[in-house]
């Protein structure tokens, strides 16, 4: 529960002391922050009953000078500008902009009647910009929120950075593209420990620069210029920040997945928490968009790491148990039966919905799995992903290739897969596929799995992707394929699994991960928050769930700049791989 609990206590203060009926004016990127922990129905417990997008507010309309305005924003220049013409023309009866840390200093700046709340860190020159906009005196206080992130479960965010590619640009292609990038990433690791009230010791992955630069400017701001926000005079042992680079595990967001959670993100997709069922031909009219959340759903909560053959069956059990409940129902013969039918017609409601939804989401799965011939597709991907054997791996691939039943994005996936795992064994080979590759799939792009290598090949990450170069870990990968596993589908651990077991075991090597500064870790921390720069998968969160539940001692948190499945990680090294042949005319 601990970031959802944090961004709910946020969203909780910012309402409960504003009494009447008011309006939630959000950006973007604060309206996620919101709605995975927060439902309408919530909103209108606390008097919210307008919300609206801080960029579609027009001063022509009506006023409403009865609604109290609460804005939740981003602290970005352009929220300022917006906001600064809203408050020069008023439409609201009170503003609020939150600041909990410099109420006094702000009260001086803006002595009116409203409220606005900034999700991080404003500057002081921001501020003075909002205070020569407040003609009319309508802004009561600023207070600063520290909850820019987006919490989808209680030990995963995402920062849901629109420009996610941006981490593989060199420094030379985009730099100001990539210092928004960075300072995106830095902000929303700033508003994690300052909403966990700690300051960390940070270590990053050693071959990524990207990874580096983020580390030492994060190190800047909590330790130099904003120490004083950071100083929360703790005596146990500080947490660790962990900066990981998506290019040292580039195998998990290009394997088809066979959990629940992470099933439905990869064949049809997951967007803070929501899945958009508009182009699903069954789907009612009900459920055009429909909520996973273990907050929300117990039976999600229950069964999200479920492999799909267990739900099929878990699904089963839940229609059974409601068509009993149903005809339990149509059994109403006196005035007494009605009236306890219409006392629990919300759960009834509420529970028809709910066997609606995940009959509607694993039929949908059925389908695509069945039409893409997925089952023989992942064999061959899991078999990449795990176990060795080149020449074996090389005729899967082909044969694969030669399917026609075969998608354009599963034969790109394979070769990449492929190219990966055997870039330095087989070079004959490997351009053997690039070559058919070319041929048999017209939406390929040219050169796209070679640029792959060139960012995520084995000379350029960090870690032992495939447990072959430590003599420890080949050994350990030996023995669990000597004790087999319990579904071929899913073999494949990330190397994120890895490296949770070596800081639990205190043996994450200084030489690739090193620290940053003069921090240190001076014994095995109790909380450590690793981000991957590019992105996280939802396989990736269930193994730190998993971990988490061993009660190791220590509590893992992810988090990361997007959440990723194979077709956004493909678009953003397709992007990358543009933005690149635009600028230096070279892959």
């Amino acid at each position: 529960m601990v970031l959802i609990s944090v961004v709910r206590d946020y969203i909780n203060r910012m309402l409960h002391d504003i009494s009447g009926m008011k309006v939630l004016i959000l950006d973007s990127q604060t309206v996620s922050v919101v709605s995975v922990v927060y439902s309408q129905s919530e909103l209108l417990q606390k008097e919210v009953f307008l919300v609206e997008l801080v960029d579609s507010i027009s001063m022509s309309k009506e006023p409403m000078m009865h609604l109290k305005a609460v804005y939740f924003l981003r602290p970005t220049s352009e929220n300022v500008v917006l906001v600064r013409r809203q408050l020069s023309h008023p439409r609201f009866g009170e503003y609020h902009l939150l600041e909990c840390i410099v109420d006094e200093r702000l009260k001086s700046l803006l002595p009116g009647h409203v409220v606005t709340v900034f999700s991080n860190m404003l500057k002081d020159t921001q501020l003075h910009n909002l205070a020569d906009a407040d003609e009319h005196e309508v802004v009561q206080q600023v207070q600063e929120f520290y909850a820019d992130f987006v919490a989808l479960d209680s030990h995963h965010f995402s920062l849901n950075i629109p420009s996610n590619h941006m981490y593989m640009l060199p420094a030379v292609v985009d730099p100001s593209g990539l210092q928004h990038f960075c300072d995106q990433a830095i902000d929303g690791i700033a508003a994690i420990f300052l909403a966990l009230k700690r300051r960390p010791v940070i270590r990053y992955s050693q071959t990524s620069d990207i990874a580096k630069r983020i580390a030492q400017e994060a190190l800047k701001l909590m330790y130099q210029q904003e120490s004083g926000l950071f100083d929360f005079r703790r005596s146990e042992v500080s947490p660790l920040l962990l900066i990981l680079d998506r290019r040292d595990d580039p195998v998990t967001p290009l394997l088809n997945q066979w959990t629940y959670q992470a099933m439905v993100h990869e064949l049809i997709g997951i967007q803070d928490n929501k899945v958009d069922l508009r182009n699903i031909g069954k789907a009612s009219k009900d459920h055009k968009e429909v909520v996973l959340s273990s907050e929300q759903d117990p039976f999600f909560k229950a069964n999200m790491y479920e492999n799909f053959g267990d739900i099929g069956m878990n699904i089963k059990k839940l229609v059974d148990d409601f068509q009993q409940i149903a005809k339990s129902n149509q059994n109403i013969q006196t005035i007494e039966d009605m009236a306890k039918f219409v006392d629990n017609y919300p759960e009834y409601k509420k529970m028809h919905g709910n066997v609606s939804k995940h009959v509607t989401l694993v039929t949908e799965m059925s389908r695509i799995v069945e039409e893409r011939k997925l089952m023989l597709v992942s064999q061959t991907e899991q078999d990449l992903a795990c176990n060795g054997g080149q020449g074996a791996a090389f005729e899967a691939v082909t044969n694969l290739l030669n399917n026609e039943n075969v998608s354009d994005i599963d034969r790109l996936r394979l070769v990449m897969l492929y190219a990966l795992r055997y870039e330095k064994e087989s070079p004959v080979q490997l351009m053997q596929l690039f070559n058919k590759l070319a041929s048999q799939s017209p939406k390929y792009k040219p050169g796209l799995v070679q640029f792959l290598l060139k960012q995520a090949g084995v000379d350029r990450r960090t870690g032992d992707l495939y447990g072959n170069r430590d003599l420890l870990n080949y050994a350990l990968n030996m023995a669990r394929g000597l004790k087999g596993v319990e579904n071929v589908y899913t073999q494949h651990q990330p190397l994120l699994s890895q490296t949770m077991e070596s800081i639990t075991k205190g043996r994450l090597r200084d030489v690739d991960y090193p620290y940053i500064g003069n921090h240190f870790q001076q014994a095995r921390p109790q909380d450590v928050i690793i981000f991957i720069v590019g992105g996280t998968t939802y396989e990736e969160a269930r193994v730190v769930s998993l971990q988490n539940a061993t009660n190791s001692g220590i509590r893992f948190i992810l988090g990361g700049s997007a959440i990723l499945n194979s077709k956004r990680f493909l678009r953003d090294l397709e992007e990358a791989q543009r933005i690149i042949r635009t600028s230096t005319n070279v892959i």
